[in-house]
């Protein structure tokens, strides 16, 4: 008879299983390393470089925000294709009350944080309660959003703004104490957190181990953990070598630890995750679902309002052309970091692996010198290599 202990325990699989299992979530970081590395030769060290690397996540932050939103809309089962016109109205209405009307930063922010939210909600009750398709909802909110950008604009530039508010996208971390040429906070940064993902790592290995959960190869998880610490520390030295950690990335961490929270360790995250698997046995099993798609849109309007102050901020000014084509790099970014197209599938840490994945693709051709339409065509064929192996992966399992 086994004892309570033994009953508990349950061995590793082999590595060669593991990985075979989970070839979804590890080939897609595979493929951000590969790429990394190639632009980082093929541009001649360019890549690397701090000022670069510091201009990579100033860039993409915005596509970031927006991917843990969509991330959970296109997980539930549905699309947006108005956030990048949700970014122009947001950048559109913070300039007039900024530039125009001398409304302070922090009222402007929290106005278009509900107006962002106010948008979702919109849109997500035609959705949600009257069953419209999303497809057709956030297309029509995509022409509505973008007209009503251009007639607020009057199809001109308005700017500049306040320096506190530029600050959001361009501002950095104060230095604490001097280091020479190393910024002391930054530095502290790039040593705690790689020392406090590591420790979770491990107490959740642990837990998982004491409740008879299987979990990774002990050789694997260690070398997964030795590479982690090794790029976060290499990073996180270079950008402290230049001005040290930006603003948005500090906010950027925060977001994307609070969504892998929700989607892991919260009720309403698994909820969303068994809308999108099955919403006729999730709506027999007394779970709300119009409610919860409803809520999906809420925060993809707050998320896409942010990142409209983002660009906004970043630009200096708001332009009637802002956010076009962002729902694009959005939802690729999604499905490249493994979301199913049908729904229920996807994780935070993928789709943010995806989003870095099209903003290096953007800034190794850009440092090359290809074109726009060359740098189309390349994104295109990356976002249908990444959908087929989706699907080559489902059928296997």
């Amino acid at each position: 008879m086994n004892t309570p202990n033994e009953a508990t325990q349950t061995a590793s699989p082999s590595l060669a299983v593991f990985l075979r299992q989970n070839m979804r979530d590890y080939g897609i970081l595979i493929a951000l390393v590969v790429i990394m590395v190639l632009f980082q030769i093929i541009t001649g060290g360019v890549l690397f470089r701090p000022v670069n690397l510091t201009n990579l996540v100033l860039q993409n932050s915005f596509v970031v925000i927006m991917a843990l939103g969509m991330l959970l809309v296109i997980v539930a089962g549905h699309i947006d294709l108005s956030v990048g016109s949700i970014v122009a109205i947001i950048g559109a209405v913070a300039a007039v009350m900024m530039v125009n009307y001398k409304i302070d930063p922090w009222t402007t922010s929290l106005v278009c944080l509900l107006l962002g939210a106010a948008i979702g909600a919109a849109q997500g009750y035609w959705i949600a309660y009257h069953h419209i398709p999303a497809f057709i909802v956030t297309l029509a909110g995509m022409l509505v959003f973008r007209g009503l950008t251009l007639w607020l604009l009057g199809g001109m530039n308005i700017g500049p703004f306040p320096t506190e508010f530029q600050k959001l996208s361009t501002g950095f971390l104060p230095d604490i104490f001097d280091m020479g040429g190393l910024h002391s906070t930054s530095i502290i940064l790039t040593v705690a957190i790689p020392a406090l993902l590591v420790f979770l790592s491990w107490r959740s290995r642990k837990i998982n181990e004491s409740h008879g959960i299987e979990v990774e190869p002990f050789a694997f998880f260690l070398a997964q953990n030795v590479v982690l610490v090794s790029v976060m520390l290499y990073l996180g030295y270079q950008l402290s070598t230049y001005k040290g950690f930006p603003n948005i990335l500090v906010i950027m961490g925060v977001l994307i630890a609070f969504y892998t929270f929700v989607t892991t360790r919260t009720t309403i995250g698994r909820r969303i995750y068994a809308l999108g698997g099955n919403e006729k046995a999730t709506r027999l099993s007394g779970i709300n679902t119009d409610r919860l798609s409803f809520y999906t849109f809420i925060n993809m309007g707050v998320l896409a309002a942010f990142a409209g102050l983002i660009v906004a901020a970043r630009l200096n000014s708001s332009t009637p052309k802002a956010g076009n084509g962002f729902e694009l790099d959005v939802i690729a970014a999604c499905f490249i970091g493994g979301a199913s197209t049908t729904g229920g599938v996807g994780k935070i840490t993928g789709a943010v692996v995806g989003a870095f994945i099209m903003g290096v693709l953007n800034n190794g051709m850009s440092i090359m010198g290809l074109g726009i339409d060359f740098q189309q065509m390349v994104k295109g064929l990356v976002l249908l290599a990444a959908v087929v192996f989706d699907l080559y992966n489902k059928q296997k399992s």
